[in-house]
């Protein structure tokens, strides 16, 4: 008989055998910023979560930091009357992010910001790239790959231009980390930006509360294209969660076409992904060029969130624990939005968090 129990039976002995932790430099907070001044809207599906102005943005980075957060994840939500088909408000000169970027590179310039790149959030029929007429469904739309390219590359140049460290395309186009990367690498003042690949993203329903908080659930398209059906989803993009291998060649794709850091989305239900991913391309060691990152998404969130309001479950231990096995798993950065709660207990949380 093997004593396994003898590695547990005090604090001291569990501390001493634990060979996975949680630092707040493993965290990233994202935020979903807004025009105006001085507006903090508060999002239903996501409790403790706003869509902010860049000037209450500023200030509640300013805490992040304070608390040791130092990674950020920018979301861009405009008006419904600033959407065109082609989501032009991503990509103009003087965009909403771009903004955001230079007042908290100003404010705070220790700071790494990430900036999501895709078009859902700017277009007016809520899909992340162009439409075009579908080749096997007459009178449907789909999404078309290739000419949305050309896009995302200029809103990540932007972006890069305004000061973001790093860019982060979400729209599942095949290509999309080659495309930004040869942009960016045009020009000196972008070349040193770094791209972040949301390489193994599932067409999940643990979004929902996000498509809420961007506005950027799949809408209509008849003013442009009267009498063609809209996709309902994103099942043409994104990655069909049945799979086992295709998130693999994914993320091998985004490490050929140049991606720093690659992502597997959500997280808890996809650890499998992320725990093989990182063992075959052995990221994670001191060798590995490339960074491994999860997103613990909306839904994920929310669903904790409630379970703790219903006293189902320890708020901060389930929050902890959760966070450990997304890190265990091979994760070597998470973008979670109980980054900051994380952070600001980490004093109170019996040493859980170093």
């Amino acid at each position: 008989m093997i004593r396994f129990r003898q590695t547990r039976d005090s604090q001291a002995e569990r501390d001493r055998h634990a060979d996975v932790d949680l630092s707040v430099d493993d965290l990233i907070m994202p935020y979903f910023v807004v025009e105006g001044r001085d507006r903090q809207e508060a999002v239903p599906s996501m409790p403790g979560v706003s869509r902010l102005s860049i000037d209450r943005l500023v200030d509640e980075a300013r805490g992040l930091y304070c608390a040791g957060v130092s990674k950020v994840l920018l979301f861009g939500v405009v008006d419904d009357k600033d959407k065109d088909e082609r989501g032009s408000a991503a990509y103009s000169s003087d965009n909403l992010i771009a903004r955001a970027v230079r007042a908290l590179k100003s404010a705070l310039p220790g700071m790494t910001v990430i900036t999501d790149i895709c078009l859902c959030e700017y277009t007016s029929h809520g899909h992340c790239g162009l439409l075009r007429p579908s080749v096997s469904e007459a009178g449907a739309l789909d999404v078309d790959n290739d000419s949305t390219l050309p896009l995302l590359a200029e809103m990540a140049r932007t972006h890069a231009m305004a000061g973001a460290d790093i860019v982060a395309p979400s729209a599942m186009m095949d290509g999309q980390v080659a495309a930004i990367r040869a942009r960016l690498d045009e020009d000196p003042q972008t070349e040193d930006c770094q791209v972040m690949g949301y390489s193994a993203k599932y067409a999940s329903a643990f979004y929902g509360p996000f498509r809420d908080a961007a506005g950027s659930a799949p809408g209509d398209a008849s003013a442009s294209w009267p009498g063609f059906k809209l996709p309902a989803n994103r099942k043409t993009y994104q990655m069909d969660y049945r799979t086992r291998t295709q998130g693999l060649d994914e993320i091998a794709a985004d490490i050929q076409e140049g991606a720093a850091y690659v992502m597997v989305k959500p997280a808890m239900p996809y650890l499998d992904i992320l725990a093989r991913a990182t063992d075959k391309f052995g990221l994670g060691t001191e060798s590995a060029h490339v960074k491994m990152v999860a997103y613990q998404v909306s839904g994920e969130y929310a669903m904790l969130c409630a379970a703790a309001e219903n006293g189902w479950l320890d708020r901060d231990r389930v929050i902890y624990e959760s966070l450990i096995g997304i890190k265990r798993a091979g994760a070597e950065l998470i973008i979670t939005y109980f980054a900051k709660e994380v952070a600001e207990k980490r004093l109170t949380l019996n040493g859980y968090l170093k």
